[in-house]
């Protein structure tokens, strides 16, 4: 399932939510390829990319489950992605967005998880973990072009801008 590719950026930001639960469906390679992809293309620090994705499933994804502080956001995705090495926090932040913002347009939902224990993450995943990402389809499918921008805007969770933007005198 494939969101249209005309939507445009502010739509896919407004309408796009984390999601915990997932459906038991598989995310298909070429889906995968494309949110990894994502990642390589996100901007970094004088263009070093200081990073590696680190695909984490199995006996491994159960282990690393153990480690964040949601396990059940690990054990029931279909794709778990570790940003992995010496990426500043700036740079891995604009990575994993770039992963689920590209998974939304695929209609794949995705969640960033806390790690609670980043001893046990670096041991599973082979180095720093900056971020863990969840990604699968959605129990319940969202219609994003149901709704204008403005709109899902409105319905966010979030401080309106007015509390957030101020300009100095």
């Amino acid at each position: 399932m494939r969101h249209d590719p005309a939507v445009d950026p502010y739509l896919a930001i407004a309408s796009k939510r984390d999601e915990r639960a997932y459906a038991d469906t598989p995310i298909a390679a070429e889906v995968r390829r494309r949110i990894l992809d994502a990642g390589r293309l996100a901007g970094s620090s004088k263009n070093k990319q200081r990073w590696e994705f680190v695909v984490v499933s199995g006996a491994e994804k159960k282990r690393l489950a153990e480690a964040v502080y949601a396990p059940e956001n690990l054990l029931g995705a279909a794709l778990v992605v570790a940003i992995v090495g010496e990426a500043s926090s700036f740079d891995a932040g604009r990575c994993a967005q770039n992963m689920m913002l590209a998974a939304w347009g695929e209609g794949v939902v995705s969640c960033p998880n806390g790690v609670r224990d980043p001893d046990t993450a670096a041991a599973i995943c082979g180095g720093e973990v900056r971020a863990i990402l969840s990604f699968g389809h959605p129990v319940r499918p969202r219609d994003v072009a149901g709704r204008s921008a403005e709109e899902w805007s409105a319905r966010a969770n979030r401080k309106p801008l007015d509390e957030l933007v101020r300009e100095p005198d």
